[in-house]
């Protein structure tokens, strides 16, 4: 897994995600995230051409018409009621109709509260994908384990 420390413009990348995240999720799923006991497994997938170019440049992120980034994090809800972002082990599939199968390849970003994992995604206009998540909160304990499906679009 690679792993991209961030310190100048982070503030941007977190911003611009969770605006995404809740905007793009309110209006397509009923909610973006699955609770597992304390942990809740949030998710979203999006078109990339919703990161401004310079943000994306930053995070060497693709733009494009038919590119999509899947972001899942992990966070916990602790005694006094808060919640801590985690660090995970973040694997997965996507399944199109055809039973095409793809592996996403997570890349782990940190900032100083929060971990993003984005998953990099080509598709075509209209394509519906299954998508099989496993998150660990460490390498040898039992996944959390996600499934979804999600129609895409290509940026007109």
């Amino acid at each position: 897994m690679f792993c991209l420390k961030v310190f100048r413009n982070s503030t941007l990348l977190v911003s611009g995600l969770l605006a995404i995240l809740f905007t793009h999720n309110a209006l397509a799923d009923a909610k973006p995230y699955q609770d597992f006991g304390d942990y809740r497994v949030i998710y979203t997938v999006f078109n990339s051409s919703f990161i401004k170019p310079d943000i994306a440049k930053t995070y060497n992120i693709t733009r494009g018409k038919s590119q999509a980034l899947i972001n899942v994090s992990l966070i916990k809800n602790t005694a006094d009621g808060s919640t801590e972002g985690l660090p995970a082990n973040i694997s997965g599939t996507v399944t199109n109709l055809m039973q095409q199968q793809k592996v996403l390849k997570f890349v782990e970003v940190q900032e100083q509260n929060a971990v993003y994992y984005l998953a990099p995604l080509r598709f075509t206009n209209e394509e519906v994908l299954n998508f099989a998540i496993e998150v660990k909160t460490s390498a040898n304990a039992k996944p959390f384990e996600l499934e979804f499906t999600k129609t895409l679009y290509v940026d007109k």
